[in-house]
């Protein structure tokens, strides 16, 4: 497996000129990026513009054709990876929450730190216990995923990531499926973490909160990134006709 030495003065990932194609079809075509320890990077874009197969690429769920992706000095694309080793570093949430339906809030956050790493059940229910409080779940420890509501499921399965202590946190349109009344409980929750130093990669639709807790904005389309900055300036002085005419169309 292909590492390097890592320490927090280089990004913890670094994405350099990735291809990807399903087929005939090049979804992504040539991007590179780099986010910093402790950095909250959005990515918007259009509907097919390869948004969510880059975070998916960051994870190892898609291969990629060329082009390198570090995570901590972890090329994500050798062959002789392990993914287990890969994904107690890098955490994930789609946009379907995903959870054991048969469990309960508390069994599901539990499962991975028991079967995958092996760790004490005692000690692994107060570690979930202790998530559960920290996505404002208090209470819900013993209910079933049909028990809760979108936005309280999305919280589960955001605790269950955390579970296991990752150092990247992905999230990929969280807050699609929900209701609008339960998409401010989620987002919250990522604020909390964010705030908290953890860092963070969203794919959004959300623009307000990309605008109020993004570091760096990426926008793609057509599988390349078109253009980023901060949001100080990325709302208000984009360059790109393109970029200009897409914020347009959703603020």
């Amino acid at each position: 497996m292909s590492t390097q030495s890592w320490t927090d003065s280089q990004p913890i990932v670094s994405i350099k000129d990735v291809h990807k194609s399903f087929g005939n079809l090049e979804v992504l075509k040539g991007i590179s990026l780099d986010v910093m320890k402790g950095e909250v990077v959005c990515i918007i874009g259009p509907s097919g513009s390869g948004k969510s197969t880059l975070i998916r690429c960051i994870n190892a769920l898609n291969d990629i054709q060329s082009g390198s992706i570090e995570v901590q000095g972890i090329e994500v694309n050798d062959k002789a990876l392990n993914k287990l080793e890969l994904r107690k570093k890098v955490g994930m949430v789609f946009q379907q929450y995903n959870l054991f339906p048969h469990k309960t809030a508390l069994e599901n956050v539990m499962m991975a730190p028991i079967k995958v790493l092996k760790q004490s059940p005692a000690d692994v229910e107060k570690r979930a216990r202790e998530l559960i409080a920290k996505v404002r779940l208090q209470g819900k420890e013993e209910s079933y995923p049909g028990e809760l509501s979108g936005g309280q499921q999305q919280r589960v399965a955001i605790a269950r990531s955390l579970a296991m202590n990752p150092d990247v946190m992905l999230f990929d349109e969280v807050t699609a499926a929900l209701d609008p009344e339960t998409v401010k409980e989620v987002l919250v929750t990522i604020k909390d973490l964010a705030e908290e130093g953890m860092t963070c990669m969203l794919v959004t639709h959300e623009m307000g909160f990309a605008k109020e807790i993004a570091d760096h904005i990426y926008f793609t389309d057509r599988g390349v990134i078109v253009e980023h900055g901060p949001p100080t300036t990325f709302f208000d002085q984009a360059k790109d006709e393109r970029t200009r005419e897409f914020l347009s169309q959703i603020l």
